[in-house]
């Protein structure tokens, strides 16, 4: 009740947002700029946080909307001048790295798993598949790009070279965001932007994380005992949580779980 009288010292409070899932737009269950809006304003705007901590578990997704969340992050936490933690869970990677480094502080577990500074284009190719089959494949375009690697043609040099430039601009703004973020931290000796991956201490090591450190102890060590951890989340649309739309949703899941394999999770 000390929140609610007057000229009485009150405990500091730290709402935590938990972002958790593949970074996605659209129909898919997975963090997206619109979905988490309201739950980050919030999180900053009511009362007087101490702190804002990110409880982070992402293997990545959509470059654009890490992006945006984590601009919204910032904008936030400058215009209100709060400290932002960042708490890295299983994995922190590719877009889930880029959501970490809103945070003013990087803190992991020490088997967390960090990194994946990259920019990744997958599909597949049927084309032999057809001719065994004598499937014939009919596409009419107007503009010559419009069937950019088409899984259903045979795979084109031209093709191949036009997504590698359409990648370098996204992993060039990656590398940017990680550097402004991180800044002197990092180690610059280091092929930090390769795509690669590390673990805990490692990844203190190269800089890409502040310390080894659990969200509850830790915002008790910096905040004190009494300080006030208030949860902060996407909730589900009460007919996703009913099981409407059961197909789209496996699907998705499917999807989701190939990303989330690549760490071996």
């Amino acid at each position: 009740m000390k929140q609610y009288i007057p000229f009485i010292r009150k405990d500091p409070v730290v709402p935590v947002i938990r972002l958790q899932g593949v970074i996605a737009t659209g129909p898919r269950a997975g963090l997206s700029d619109s979905g988490l809006a309201s739950v980050i304003e919030k999180a900053f705007s009511r009362g007087k946080p101490a702190a804002v901590a990110l409880a982070i578990n992402s293997p990545g997704g959509s470059p654009v909307q890490s992006s945006l969340i984590a601009a919204r992050i910032r904008r936030l936490a400058d215009e209100k001048g709060i400290k932002v933690h960042a708490f890295v869970e299983d994995v922190a990677a590719s877009g889930g790295y880029w959501l970490a480094c809103a945070g003013d502080e990087i803190w992991v577990d020490d088997s967390s798993i960090l990194g994946s500074i990259g920019v990744i284009f997958a599909s597949f190719g049927f084309h032999e598949f057809m001719a065994r089959n004598g499937i014939e494949r009919r596409v009419h375009t107007a503009g010559r790009s419009k069937s950019l690697a088409d899984p259903f043609l045979p795979e084109k040099a031209e093709d191949v070279e036009r997504l590698k430039s359409l990648q370098e601009p996204i992993h060039r703004a990656f590398i940017d965001h990680v550097k402004r973020r991180r800044g002197a931290r990092l180690d610059n000796a280091a092929d930090l932007f390769n795509a690669d991956i590390w673990v805990g201490a490692e990844a203190v090591k190269l800089g890409l994380a502040d310390g080894v450190g659990h969200l509850v102890p830790k915002l008790k060590e910096l905040y004190g005992e009494k300080v006030r951890l208030v949860p902060y989340g996407v909730r589900r649309p009460l007919l996703q949580r009913l099981g409407a739309g059961l197909l789209r949703d496996a699907l998705s899941e499917i999807e989701d779980r190939s990303l989330w394999a690549r760490y071996g999770l």
